[in-house]
């Protein structure tokens, strides 16, 4: 009899923890998932007459103009080892005719730009063009191939702002 009452206990307990179980389950698989934060690639930053600015303050975006595949991320993959940050990339529209390197900015004196114009050398050019992506756009075309030494850092030569990648402000 004894053994009989033990197993009734045991099958009732066994039973309370399956339902407990289903019921812990069941509202942790119904709980909404949680939303993630997509950081963004820059933050614009000021920068004041004289103050230098460096390669980690920069995000740079760069887009292929050429018909090699993977020049866009082979050249960002350049520019991240030279201590850039990282902004967009992939293919310039369409019709895009760019033979070595181009900036498009809006103000080609700033020194973000400038400083990306120094590591892509002086066969590169600084025209007004479409803002592809955040930071300072490159658009490389099919004579490039690899970045200069470029300048550890410039100076502002007037107020403005710099794309910079979250973080490099603290």
């Amino acid at each position: 009899m004894v053994r009989g009452i033990r197993s009734t206990l045991t099958l009732v307990f066994l039973v309370a923890l399956l339902v407990g179980a289903v019921i812990w389950g069941w509202g942790a698989a119904t709980k909404p998932l949680p939303q993630t934060q997509d950081e963004p690639l820059c933050e614009e930053v000021a920068v004041e007459a004289g103050q230098r600015v460096y390669p980690d303050q920069v995000a740079v975006s760069i887009f292929n103009a050429s018909s090699r595949a993977g020049l866009a991320g082979r050249t960002t993959e350049l520019f991240l080892d030279s201590g850039f940050g990282e902004g967009d990339s992939g293919n310039a529209p369409t019709g895009t005719e760019v033979a070595y390197a181009q900036i498009w900015a809006s103000d080609p004196k700033s020194p973000a730009v400038r400083l990306v114009k120094s590591y892509l050398g002086p066969r590169a050019t600084i025209t007004e063009g479409d803002q592809l992506g955040v930071g300072v756009v490159v658009v490389v075309g099919e004579e490039f191939e690899e970045l200069v030494k470029g300048k550890k850092s410039v100076k502002a030569a007037a107020d403005g702002f710099v794309c910079s990648p979250p973080g490099t402000t603290d």
